[in-house]
């Protein structure tokens, strides 16, 4: 049975619609509830996170917090289902991922709108969110139709291969920067290959997993194969991630939780974990660029979701003998391209806004030149906006050149030469991606190669192959 929120929502595929909707709902704040074994729960008995529309700062949604008693329910649903889902052909599976995606891509601006409100960020990014979600699922429903494996014989007495089989029920637990997009991404893959899961999304931005939902009801896809919880990390998600029941845990989110998620699952030898964590990424611009295509490179690493996004490139290091012009040009194309509001959203939450605040004030006291932005209110009374700023004279100990800010800030310094901007680069523990701007070839593996990043990304940036 659909929800009777999800059902008063489903018509509201417009800003306008969504603005008058939040005025005019009898039952408001809006209540989001537990979707286990094909049905929405009631949540009465919870208690309840306030969730906040960053554009206004306004309550506008409650969360519940959901129990382990919840968890457990939803976890034993899915083991339930993982027994008869697990022997479902490759080809079933497929034609369940492949009626999700259309019916996200149906519902395309529906979540594009209520993924802007929820998190703050512009219509225009939610509308690509959402097509990566659908992507997502077109992606892995045809992956796991053509399969290789690894053959290998010995002294011409046996023959060894590989064979891989679902190992179980699965925790996601995904963040509140792109929760559509990194939510599906966790989900597709892992019904792809014929598990079950339990998925929390983040407690800050849940309205998509809430939709997502209602298109698993349509979709009919089978009981248990995939329950959505929701609550905080402290009580639901330790509670999910701690389940004797649970083989494997997805995660993606800030490093001091990944630790903790460690230290719980210890003595779960058997628990698969997947971890993305932090990044405090390094872009290192050489003085061979097409220095217009470089800075618009290196522009969108920067301030894409209002750098929202761990893989963002906010350490930016220039050849010394371009510096002065990238910096100028940088700074241009910054204040005339990415205007709050229109191509820039609001950070996700005030806590957040306080956090970025913190460092800018850090920035003020440590002399740094503030090439564009500048420090916001200690107060904001309309939403948690928070232009952009690009920060030069900033020391490469300073914690605002090694902690990762998470928002619409970012530093540039120069360097001289190769060696150096090797150095600089691998000069931070939260290496998670980096970008590589040069013409030179050799270069492009000399340096890519040196660069210690779990993704490298030459003359481009956020191109991704699921499969890797």
């Amino acid at each position: 049975m659909a929800s009777l929120l999800c059902s008063a929502l489903w018509e509201r595929n417009t800003l306008e619609k969504a603005h008058n909707f939040l005025t005019t709902w009898k039952f408001f704040p809006l209540v989001l509830e537990n979707y286990v074994s094909n049905t929405f729960t009631s949540s009465s008995d919870f208690e309840n996170i306030p969730s906040f529309n960053p554009q206004t700062g306004q309550l506008y949604a409650h969360v519940p917090l959901s129990t382990p008693a919840a968890v457990d329910s939803a976890v034993l649903a899915a083991e339930a289902a993982f027994k008869t889902w697990s022997k479902t052909t490759r080809a079933e599976r497929s034609k369940y991922l492949q009626r999700i995606g259309a019916l996200i891509q149906e519902n395309r601006e529906l979540f594009a709108v209520w993924e802007s409100i929820d998190q703050g960020k512009t219509l225009e990014r939610g509308r690509v969110e959402v097509d990566r979600a659908v992507s997502n699922f077109s992606y892995f429903s045809t992956y796991i139709l053509h399969e290789e494996s690894s053959v290998r014989m010995i002294d011409g007495v046996a023959l060894t291969y590989e064979h891989r089989s679902p190992a179980g029920v699965f925790a996601l637990i995904s963040p509140w920067n792109m929760p559509l997009y990194l939510l599906t991404w966790k989900i597709a893959p892992c019904l792809a290959f014929g598990c079950t899961a339990v998925a929390k999304p983040s407690e800050v931005t849940s309205m998509t997993a809430f939709l997502l939902a209602e298109v698993i009801r349509q979709a009919e896809l089978p009981s248990g194969v995939l329950n959505i919880v929701f609550g905080d990390g402290a009580t639901t998600g330790s509670a999910l991630v701690k389940h004797p029941k649970v083989k494997g845990i997805s995660f993606t989110g800030g490093t001091a939780t990944g630790i903790q998620i460690r230290k719980d699952t210890a003595a779960y030898i058997y628990k698969h974990l997947s971890l993305e964590l932090g990044g405090k990424n390094p872009t290192l611009v050489f003085a061979d660029v097409d220095l217009e295509k470089a800075v618009a490179t290196a522009a969108m690493a920067a301030f894409e979701n209002q750098g929202e996004i761990c893989l963002c490139g906010s350490r930016i290091y220039v050849q010394s003998t371009i510096y002065e012009t990238f910096v100028k040009q940088f700074t241009s194309l910054i204040s005339e391209n990415y205007k709050l509001r229109s191509k820039v959203g609001a950070v996700v939450s005030l806590q957040h806004y306080q956090k970025i605040r913190s460092y800018l004030l850090l920035a003020e006291k440590e002399r740094g030149t503030f090439e564009l932005g500048s420090i916001p209110g200690e107060h904001p009374k309309a939403g948690y906006w928070i232009e952009p700023t690009i920060l030069t004279g900033i020391a490469t100990n300073s914690k605002i050149m090694r902690e990762e800010i998470f928002g619409p800030v970012v530093t540039i310094a120069p360097f001289e030469g190769e060696e150096e901007a090797i150095g600089l680069a691998n000069d931070n523990p939260n290496g998670l991606a980096s970008v590589l701007l040069t013409r030179d070839g050799a270069r492009m593996r000399r340096v890519g190669e040196r660069i210690e990043a779990g993704l490298v990304w030459v003359n481009c940036w956020l191109v991704r192959e699921l499969g890797t």
